[in-house]
């Protein structure tokens, strides 16, 4: 549907405003930036083919080269080279914006106003309202987007999938869902209204000053945002993790711990450990704070792994530029005399977000029996990478994240490719609880078949 000319103008001017205090990079000092990314690829990544070929490598960065032909500014030059990350193939693996969380609330503390809803976006160009921008709810929820200030949605996202980084397609549209927001200011600027259409209706609404979901976690009072806890019903009880990070992880412990003792007390005999949000951070945060109640039997987060020896990791028997391949000969003991110890059922609900320690989490829940995986598969390796290192270019000062480190899943064996769950459920994403209800209904079927 043809919009009126000044919704166009308006939303150009914006655009044009928000990226015109920019400074602009010769062709030359753009083109050194890519000659630094290929140079830190050889430098710091153990094993480039685990996720692309050496030559779709050395195709994706010439075409990037050739890309770079005219001065740039900063933002320009990371939607070429954004380009780069579906073709990496792995999350591990990105040119990235620099702190975006940062830049993101800088731009609102300065009164800059954002795309109004949280999304969810499909690999196939679909596009839908999930809430408001921050989780409010809305009347929408479920609305499919036909036009953003004229421009038909589905362009929009396959425009900003080619920016979105991930191991799968499936994986790059969910994470474009979280961040639709920056990648659309980052593109089309960030102008004070916007026009939608969809089912042949026109809807204006005002940009909002609302905080996104994607930085939820970033502060000290979101805790109970990110870690929550819950009994349903007289036997089963409900624990959300949506990170493995936290600046004291002690108190993460402590809320793991009341969350035992509360099952205990309760006579609970099923948990969910819901981690269908949780993209990662640190091991220790499982290995300490979830494992010590569920493990029956040492386990490992990987059976082998390569690695990269990088400046400040060499030792006596390992130079730096060295290609390591060895067994993961450490093993986590148990914890049998633990007061608090889970005997019942554990349930992982997994979904398009868990990656990264999350995915090494799950591998671990599954291949030692602890527990079984529940939700959505197919977004994510299960032969993780990790070790990450931040490199950032020269010129421009965007940020390249590298791995150091790919892991082998403890069993040994690279299938699945890709994490799959024991029991499938499609997870509605403007329905959180409907995965969590599903599994219920069949748990209470299974136990009433037991019991006869």
């Amino acid at each position: 549907m043809r919009q009126p000319v000044w919704i166009l103008i308006a939303g150009m001017l914006a655009s044009a405003a928000i990226h015109a205090a920019e400074p602009e990079f010769t062709v030359d000092q753009l083109r050194q930036d890519v000659q630094f990314i290929r140079q830190s690829i050889g430098e710091i990544h153990p094993e480039p083919g685990s996720s692309i070929s050496r030559s779709d490598l050395d195709n994706a960065l010439d075409m990037a080269h050739r890309q770079l032909s005219v001065p740039m500014s900063r933002d320009a030059a990371w939607r070429v080279l954004a380009r780069l990350n579906a073709q990496f193939a792995d999350a591990h693996f990105a040119v990235l914006q620099p702190q975006w969380r940062a830049q993101a609330q800088a731009h609102r503390d300065a009164g800059g106003l954002l795309f109004p809803y949280e999304v969810q976006a499909s690999a196939d160009g679909k596009l839908f309202i999930r809430s408001g921008l921050g989780g409010s709810a809305t009347a929408l929820a479920g609305t499919p987007v036909d036009t953003i200030n004229g421009i038909p949605a589905a362009r929009l996202v396959q425009e900003l999938l080619q920016q979105a980084h991930g191991d799968t397609p499936r994986f790059r549209a969910e994470v474009l869902s979280r961040r639709w927001w920056f990648h659309y200011w980052k593109t089309y600027g960030a102008p004070a209204r916007y026009t939608f259409s969809h089912g042949g209706r026109l809807m204006e609404v005002a940009g909002s000053a609302a905080r996104p979901e994607a930085l939820v976690g970033t502060s000290e009072s979101d805790f109970d945002r990110v870690y929550q806890f819950e009994l349903l019903g007289k036997n089963t009880a409900l624990m959300t993790v949506n990170q493995f990070i936290w600046p004291d992880k002690q108190k993460f412990y402590a809320f793991t711990a009341a969350a035992f003792a509360r099952m205990r007390e309760s006579g609970t005999t099923t948990l969910l450990i819901d981690v269908r949000e949780n993209a990662g951070g640190d091991d220790d945060m499982w290995k300490q704070g979830l494992l010590p109640y569920i493990a029956t039997r040492p386990y490992r987060h990987a059976s082998a792994y390569v690695k990269k020896v990088i400046p400040g990791r060499a030792s006596g028997s390992e130079r730096v530029g060295d290609i390591v391949q060895a067994e993961l000969d450490k093993w986590e003991q148990p914890a049998p005399a633990n007061p608090l110890r889970f005997t019942g059922r554990v349930y992982v609900l997994v979904g398009g977000m868990t990656y990264s320690s999350a995915v090494l989490f799950t591998n671990v829940m599954q291949d030692f029996g602890f527990g079984r995986l529940a939700g959505s598969g197919g977004y994510a390796r299960t032969r993780q990478s990790g070790g990450n290192q931040i490199r950032i270019l020269p010129n421009t000062g965007l940020e390249l994240v590298l791995p150091r480190i790919v892991f082998d899943r403890p069993a040994g064996s690279s299938a699945p490719l890709l994490v799959q769950p024991d029991i499938a459920f499609p997870d509605d994403p403007f329905n959180r609880r409907a995965l969590i209800d599903a599994l219920l209904q069949r748990e209470s079927k299974d136990s009433a078949l037991m019991g006869r």
